[in-house]
């Protein structure tokens, strides 16, 4: 259904219009750090300068992983962890400012930071906090007039692909109904203020639970099957999905919102189609279509902004075996399979 935009006060001026994400030039990698092996940020800092990485997504403000990024020129997304939402969401303004100093712009200058990713996959996967997600947002979007007084920061949340209720065909798509009452006051923030709508989509995943209508050959970018919709064909998953949540927006009647990608990755052990000649054709693939600004079939030439996941093993993480070995580099800095990201 059509939604009439609400217009937020507190916007200096109501933005009608999108410009694409500016990062199709680069890939990022997500840094996550639930492992007991992994080597000191500063051995991380040198890999990722040798292997042309210039954005990187953290899941949380680790003091000293801020402080060792401080500097180098890489460009990233840090984590506002989901437990911090409710101070953030029921303080003042103010209470968001102090946090933002302390926890971020004490450690890493603003010139660095791409977005600020205000907790992960809550809608539906995580509902206590859900309700503190906007407030959380417009409290740190203020805080940041002050702190980042050119906009260049912007705000969002990943958001897990579980969210759509319907996502075939992608034209058909829709967000959860149980949903609409966070959604769409989201989408109206993301709209306003020029952020993207970031995404966590593994394409492994749907396969991996569906393997009887979902082909290998369709996720792992191998040209067949094609999916017919409308007008437009579909030759891999990625495209569908990023397609589908685009059409879920435009069906809520909000058109132009850039998409990121803020994980998506495929491992390389734990059974099954996890293996790594499977996951370098579906990283490679990835790079090559973010390096090329191919862009999906809604949106051709408009590159997709990227990050795949992730740097390292994570030997730590609970779920299924394979939850653990989505690492694209060894502890040692060595690559498990040779992937070029430039």
């Amino acid at each position: 259904m059509k939604i009439q935009h609400l217009f937020f006060s507190f916007f200096p001026i109501l933005l009608l219009s999108f410009t694409t994400t500016t990062a199709a030039t680069s890939i990022g990698v997500c840094y996550g750090r639930v492992a007991d092996n992994l080597p000191p940020p500063s051995n991380v800092i040198n890999l990722l300068k040798s292997n042309g990485i210039t954005k990187i997504r953290l899941f949380n403000t680790d003091p000293d992983v801020l402080k060792a990024f401080s500097g180098t020129g890489i460009k990233l997304i840090i984590g506002v962890p989901n437990e911090i939402l409710p101070v953030l969401a029921n303080g003042a303004v103010n209470a968001s400012t102090k946090w933002l100093q302390a926890n971020i712009f004490a450690h890493v200058p603003a010139n660095q930071i791409l977005y600020i990713a205000v907790g992960n996959e809550i809608f539906l996967k995580d509902p206590y906090y859900t309700p503190f997600v906007l407030p959380a947002i417009m409290n740190l979007y203020q805080a940041l007039q002050t702190l980042d007084p050119a906009g260049k920061i912007k705000l969002s949340t990943p958001h897990a692909a579980s969210i759509l209720s319907n996502s075939y065909p992608p034209s058909a798509a829709a967000f959860d109904p149980y949903l609409q009452s966070a959604m769409i006051p989201l989408l109206q923030f993301l709209h306003d203020s020029r952020a993207p709508f970031m995404v966590n989509a593994y394409p492994f995943f749907s396969y991996s639970n569906n393997p009887k209508d979902i082909s290998l050959n369709y996720t792992l970018f191998n040209s067949a099957p094609m999916v017919q919709d409308g007008g437009l064909t579909y030759s891999n998953l990625f495209d569908a999905t990023i397609d589908a949540f685009v059409s879920a927006m435009e069906n809520e009647g909000f058109a132009g919102i850039p998409v990121v990608v803020t994980e998506t990755g495929w491992p390389t052990a734990g059974g099954g189609a996890a293996l790594p000649e499977n996951a370098l054709n579906y990283n490679g693939n990835i790079i090559k279509r973010a390096l090329n600004d191919v862009g999906t079939p809604k949106r051709p030439g408009v590159g997709v902004e990227v990050f795949l996941f992730a740097l390292f093993d994570e030997n730590q993480k609970s779920g299924e075996e394979f939850e653990r070995h989505f690492g694209i580099f060894g502890p040692n800095g060595v690559k498990t399979y040779d992937l070029k990201f430039k």
